[in-house]
Parts: C-alpha cells; sequence; structure tokens
C-alpha cells in the first residue's frame, strides 16, 4: 500500500502496476495488484509506475509532500527531477521515475513525476554520466507501443490519455477472436510478419540487457509490452498450421484518418496454411515467442512453456511447408513483401535451440545457413532480413569461428561506410534512424563477444546519439531538444474527444494535439535534410519495428553504463 499526497490539487493519476484510489483532490492510493506476485523486504520494486497530470497554468506546480509506504514515511529523501533515474529509497525502494516536462501531455495537462535519485549530478539527469537520459528514452520508448496497443486496455495500466478500446471486433474468416496486438505504424493495420520481428527483437534485448531496464524501472513494462503481443500471436495461431497474418485491408485503411476507435470500415483477415504457407512469418513468429518464452521463464513459468510450445509448432508448419507468406497473402505485399523465408527459417531455429537446449534446433539452423548462403555480407538488419541476427546468435551459440567472422564483416562494412556529414548510417531512406539502430543493436551484440568492443560500442552509440540529439534536435517524439511535434499517425494527430477527427487533421500545420511519446521518426536523407511535417511520410513515418532496434539498443547502453563498463 503506497499513500501518496501531492502539494495542490491534480486532474487525474494514471497508475500501471497497481490501482488507484483518491482518498482526497491531493492524496492518491495505490494498491498493489496480484500479477506483482509476493515482494520480499529489501527487494526493488521498479514496476510501480504512474505519472499525474495537473493544470498548466498552476503555479507553482504540484510536488510530492509524502510517500507512505505501508504507514511508513519514506519521503524524507524525495526531490523532484527532470530525468528517469534509477529510484531507490533506503531501505525501501519505490516507482519507476517520472518526469516534469515543460511540453503538455494535451493542450491542457502536463506530466508531473517525481523521484528519488542518488546524488550524483550528471550531464543527461539519468544519475550516470552518459550523454544523453537512457532511462528516459527507455520509459518513453515503451509508452510509444502502449500508444499502438489494440483491443481492450486495461483501466489499471493505460498511460495513454486519448487512446482506450478499440477493434474489439477483429475476427477471422471463421469468427476467430483476432482483437488485441499491435497497430503497425500511423494507420491502424495489424501486420504479423514485422511485429513478431519487433517482438524477438525487443524480448532479445530483454533477455541479454535485463538491468538496462531494471535500472531504468522499466523491466516489467518491457516484460508487458512483448506479452501484449504474444498474446495475440496466440489468438492468431489457430490450428497447428494456420496462422492469421494481416487484420486490416491496407486501402480501406488508408481512406481513413482518424481515430481507431471509431473505425467502422471493415476489416479482413488473412492467413497462411499448409495449401498457403509462409515459413517467413511463421519463423518469424517462432522466434518472437521463443524468445518470449526466455523473457518469461523466471517471471511466469506457465506463460513460458505456452510461448514455447507454440513456438515449436510455429517452427515445425514453417519447415514442413516452405514458402513466401506475402504471396499467400497478397494483400500484404503492397506493405512487407518477404525476399525470402531461409533467413527466418535458421533464425526461428537458432531461438528454439537457446530457449529449449533441444541440439536439433542447432543442427536446423545450422543446415539452413549453409544451404540459403546466410553467410554472406547482408545490407542491412530488419524486419525482412535477419541474416545478421543468425550470424551473432550462432556465433554465440557455437563459438565457432565462421559465425563470428560473418559478423565481424558485417559490422565491419557499416562502421566503414561513408556516413552522412553529422554522422549517421545511411542504409535507405525509409526509416533511415531504424535502420542504422537496427544495425547499432547487432554491433552492440558483436562487441559482447569481444569482437572489436570498443570500435562496435562506440560506433554504435553515435547512431543512437544521432537519433536522441547530436544533431542539434532529436527524432524521439517528447524526448529532447526540438524533437518531431509532427509524426504520420492518425491517433496522435487527432483533438481531444468529443472533437471530430478527420482528413482535416491530418493536413493541419500546427503539432499533433497529442505527444506521441517515445516515437522515433523515419528520420533524414542522406545529407542529414529533415522535415517535419506528417504529410511527409518518408520522413515522419512511425512503426513499431522503427522502435525495436531502437529501444533494445538504448537497453544495451543504458547497461553498459550502468556497470560502469563503457560510456
Amino acid at each position: 500500500m503506497m499513500d501518496i499526497t501531492f502539494s495542490s490539487a491534480l486532474t487525474s493519476l494514471y497508475v500501471w502496476d497497481a490501482t488507484s484510489t483518491m482518498t482526497s483532490t491531493v492524496q492518491y492510493r495505490l494498491s498493489s495488484v496480484s500479477y506483482n506476485g509476493v515482494q520480499n523486504a529489501g527487494a526493488l520494486l521498479s514496476s510501480v509506475g504512474f505519472n499525474a497530470y495537473y493544470v498548466s497554468t498552476v503555479n507553482p506546480a504540484p510536488t510530492i509532500t509524502t510517500i507512505l509506504f505501508n504507514g511508513i514515511n519514506v519521503c524524507s529523501n524525495v526531490i523532484t527531477t527532470t530525468s528517469n533515474p534509477l529510484t531507490t529509497i533506503n531501505p525501501v525502494t519505490t516507482t519507476k521515475p517520472l518526469t516534469t516536462t515543460a511540453t503538455p501531455l494535451t493542450t491542457t495537462t502536463v506530466p508531473l513525476t517525481t523521484t528519488t535519485t542518488r546524488p550524483t549530478t550528471t550531464t543527461s539527469g539519468s544519475g550516470l554520466p552518459t550523454k544523453y537520459n537512457y532511462p528516459d528514452a527507455i520509459t518513453k520508448s515503451l509508452l510509444f507501443y502502449y500508444a499502438q496497443r489494440s483491443g481492450r486496455l486495461p483501466i489499471a495500466d493505460n498511460p495513454i490519455p486519448y487512446r482506450s478500446d478499440s477493434a474489439l471486433n477483429d475476427r477471422g474468416q471463421s469468427g476467430e477472436d483476432l482483437s488485441g496486438g499491435y497497430y503497425d505504424a500511423g494507420d491502424h493495420l495489424k501486420l504479423g510478419f514485422p511485429l513478431a520481428s519487433t517482438i524477438t527483437i525487443i524480448a532479445w534485448s530483454i533477455i541479454d540487457y535485463p538491468l538496462g531496464y531494471s535500472s531504468a524501472g522499466q523491466l516489467t513494462k518491457a516484460q508487458n509490452m512483448v506479452k501484449w503481443a504474444t498474446d495475440y500471436f496466440i489468438k492468431a495461431h489457430v490450428a497447428a498450421n494456420k496462422l492469421y497474418g494481416q487484420v486490416g485491408d491496407g486501402t480501406l485503411d488508408h481512406n481513413y484518418w482518424g481515430r481507431p476507435e471509431e473505425m467502422t470500415m471493415n476489416r479482413p483477415a488473412f492467413f497462411i496454411s499448409a495449401s498457403n504457407p509462409g515459413s517467413d512469418l511463421a519463423g518469424e513468429t517462432a522466434a518472437a515467442l521463443a524468445a518470449t518464452s526466455i523473457v518469461f521463464k523466471s517471471v511466469d513459468s506457465t506463460y513460458s512453456a505456452l510461448c514455447l510450445t507454440r513456438a515449436k509448432q510455429l517452427y515445425a508448419f514453417a519447415k514442413q511447408y516452405q514458402g513466401k507468406y506475402s504471396q499467400s497473402i497478397p494483400q500484404v505485399a503492397d506493405f512487407y513483401p518477404s525476399s525470402g523465408y531461409g533467413d527466418e527459417l535458421a533464425w526461428s531455429a537458432s531461438w528454439l535451440y537457446r530457449a529449449s537446449n533441444d541440439v536439433a534446433y542447432l543442427n536446423d539452423a545450422k543446415v539452413f545457413y549453409s544451404q540459403f548462403g546466410l553467410s554472406s555480407n547482408p545490407w542491412e538488419f530488419s524486419w525482412d532480413s535477419k541474416e545478421p541476427g543468425v550470424q551473432i546468435m550462432l556465433a554465440r551459440l557455437t563459438g565457432e569461428t565462421q559465425y563470428k567472422t560473418a559478423v565481424k564483416a558485417f559490422c565491419d562494412s557499416k562502421v566503414n561506410q561513408p556516413k552522412t556529414p553529422k554522422g549517421l548510417l545511411f542504409v535507405n531512406k525509409w526509416g533511415s534512424l531504424r535502420h542504422a539502430s537496427n544495425v547499432a543493436f547487432i554491433c552492440l551484440q558483436a562487441a559482447d563477444l569481444n569482437i572489436s568492443p570498443l570500435t562496435y560500442r562506440q560506433f554504435a552509440q553515435k547512431q543512437i546519439h544521432y537519433a536522441l540529439g547530436d544533431t542539434g534536435r532529436s527524432f524521439v517524439v517528447g524526448f529532447g531538444v526540438n524533437p518531431p511535434g509532427k509524426p504520420h499517425h492518425s491517433s496522435s494527430s487527432c483533438p481531444n474527444r468529443p472533437a471530430l477527427c478527420d482528413w482535416s487533421a491530418y493536413s493541419s500545420t500546427a503539432p499533433n494535439p497529442q505527444i506521441l511519446y517515445g516515437a522515433l521518426v523515419g528520420g533524414p536523407d542522406n545529407n542529414d535534410f529533415y522535415v517535419d511535417d506528417r504529410e511527409n511520410y518518408v520522413t515522419n513515418e512511425v512503426a513499431c519495428d522503427y522502435n525495436a532496434g531502437f529501444q533494445a539498443s538504448l537497453a544495451a547502453l543504458q547497461s553498459l553504463a550502468f556497470q560502469g563498463l563503457f560510456n
């Protein structure tokens, strides 16, 4: 039980991983929820977080005056901060750090956040001597995924005030329940292939860099983020050899600009099967579920086992019935066409070996690696191209030179590739920052294998810092200096309800009324030119997969910095 008293009245308090009741206009009671489990004395309580909202004209702004933790006053060390550091009170630990910000969360309120912190003075406000506040960036990246959620949203776990239940009637062709999951980008399509890739990468970062999340107070949030997707994947896997890979019609969806809560268009669903296979979709979904089974192994063993069982089934489906999913689901070809499925077969086999220790999967991965020529130096690591990920996984799992050599060739080529004038690794104009962040994560993994560790970490850090502000501006919505204000994102472009939202919001020259915290926009061109324009979807589109390698790299960098290994 936690009783929090503020110096003046709030308009509302949004809480996650706890229930909240208002005992007065300035006092709120936070009660634990069952899925937090039993907490032992002296443990770090990092899962409870909240945003407090107040009218922007209030002066002075509300501050926390008292925190009673199970009746004990633990507020003597609390100070107000503009950061999201690791939060501790000795001997009791308190909530996810929150941040007072000058940017309103809506047109009338601003988030108020307080924390207890170490007395360390830093340039980033992170509690560590880092240039940028990694915990704040991780926290906000996770808020972006909250904003993308589809389905019925938990009342006690929805920190996005402009989002509520949506697409509750998403159904398969035989009436299967397909509600839930994440919307892909600024639209309201649900696309399984890029989402599965996103979840594999995020789960990977949780497995290998849990300290990056826990030291930011976000480990439970990150775990819940991947589970929101894997719950949907399990729903979409309606039979052993049948998996839904798309919900929504691309043309109908893109003819609509408005809130997902108010959609009325037809939302058909499309699947792969034994007669219409998709080894890439089934394989990537298997990888995501296998990785998530590792994430939850010590958290929820029942759920972990369910994920692993489904992963094995989907892998068997992908292996036995081989083909490209974008040929079996032609409706997706205009958005996420697959270039091949051999990399996903090796990728999913690698993850299943890591999750199960069954050497048969490792042997399969090695066979697919040779069969599909995955030792070559690919140009990207993305939702479509898993080759660098396969190389890293096999290097880690086997320790064999051939895989380490392939990893080194990939990262060396990116380190030595000419950059934009301001230092960006430019791979492609579509999501230029996404591509650079994905490569950064692969090379951070390579550094962990002691392959050119300093060179690769410096390279990766430079790419992530480019996104965070090294050019003089941030490319992350709601973070840092001069962040994007007009992301190509339908729901955040809408005014507060009940005001109408339509194509006039799309063409408005004003910033989005709602701040899409944490979203990494597409980014600049090869000359560092960028325009903050909602209508320019090349530079300003956002998507689930855009944030994947970015958030994963942030977790790695935070983990390294927290341990004093690299900064």
